[in-house]
């Protein structure tokens, strides 16, 4: 009998001092996530939220515990509760990490833009036992993004328009003096196509991107080459890796392409129906190979003995403007170009 008291005494004790070391766990948690400058929130795995730390409700002034459940959403902006619920419901369904950028009601009444982050927490099995949530007031920082977004466009906007009035004054230039007129017709070309490489990459906001990649070297040419109507019927091609591209190597690289494109439709390939270019770009350790290949173009005899100014442009712009090299082989099939650059010169 006492045997059975004391044992009785024994899982009592024990039990009121794992009761003891949860209250101390809760409140150590309690502590810690009040001391925080974030919103911190919890669910349970199903996506229903149980918790809220201080700062949530010193952020929102709602009453404890009125967001509880699905609660939450009701404090988004109407414009972005769609979004936010889809992207919850689909890591709640993958267990793919939680990240959005939503505006949420502040105690003000007006809305802010906050950064709401949420990990999964596993048990050893895997299974997912918890979401742990932080949301991050980032409304001053979007405010100062979009004042510089504002700025961008409108220096974009300029830098275009000096592009504009270049070309205009060689086109007025030309009607001048008619004996330049084929010489400032390849020169607008050319200021056409660094106009469209700016574009390409300048910095962009999500609003404001273009539907090409930004920064990618393979949208760059694509750009550069939209005008021609052999890009159109697909008589040029573009295959291999992709690099990244910023204002550094867009500006030599555009030159580039623009100048083996256009002598490709004046003398080469693209000079009649049948004639083809491709383009591949191969990462070669540090380097990236761009090669250029004409083919079914009017049979080559041998190699030009003249290199006009565009050859010339082209290669000061891979080899003193990027530091690479520029080779050249003119066999009977159509002309091989391969340009090799150090990724580290096309992009910082």
């Amino acid at each position: 009998m006492t045997t059975h008291t004391n044992g009785a005494a024994q899982d009592e004790e024990e039990l009121t001092s794992a009761r003891n070391a949860l209250r101390e766990s809760d409140l150590r948690f309690q502590t810690l996530a009040d001391a925080f400058p974030h919103m911190v929130w919890s669910t349970l795995p199903d996506g229903f939220h149980d918790y809220y730390n201080a700062r949530w409700y010193e952020f929102t002034g709602v009453p404890e515990g009125s967001t509880d459940g699905e609660g939450w959403n009701d404090m988004f902006h109407p414009d972005d509760q769609e979004r936010a619920w889809a992207r919850w419901r689909h890591c709640l369904e993958t267990g793919d990490p939680y990240e959005i950028e939503y505006r949420l009601r502040h105690r003000s009444g007006r809305y802010r833009w906050v950064l709401g982050r949420a990990m999964p927490m596993r048990a050893g099995d895997g299974q997912i036992i918890r979401w742990m949530g932080t949301c991050t007031d980032i409304h001053e920082q979007k405010e100062v993004a979009e004042q510089n977004e504002i700025l961008s466009r409108e220096l974009s906007h300029r830098i275009k328009n000096i592009f504009s009035v270049i070309g205009g004054l060689i086109g007025l230039s030309a009607r001048r003096q008619p004996e330049h007129r084929e010489f400032a017709g390849e020169l607008q070309s050319r200021v056409s196509a660094l106009g469209r490489a700016h574009e390409l990459v300048r910095p962009h906001s999500e609003k404001s991107q273009p539907q090409i990649k930004t920064e990618s070297l393979r949208a760059l040419i694509e750009d550069v080459l939209s005008p021609y109507v052999a890009m159109s019927e697909g008589r040029i091609r573009i295959v291999g890796d992709d690099v990244r591209i910023d204002d550094r190597g867009a500006t030599p690289i555009a030159l580039l392409v623009h100048e083996l494109a256009t002598n490709a439709i004046k003398y080469g390939s693209l000079s009649v129906d049948e004639g083809t270019v491709d383009i591949a770009i191969t990462r070669a350790r540090e380097d990236c190979e761009l090669t250029w290949v004409e083919r079914g173009g009017p049979h080559i005899e041998g190699v030009p003995t003249h290199a006009g100014f565009g050859t010339r442009l082209a290669e000061m712009s891979v080899v003193h403007q990027l530091g690479g090299t520029l080779s050249r082989q003119w066999s009977r099939e159509g002309l091989e170009a391969l340009a090799r650059v150090n990724m580290r010169a096309l992009a910082r």
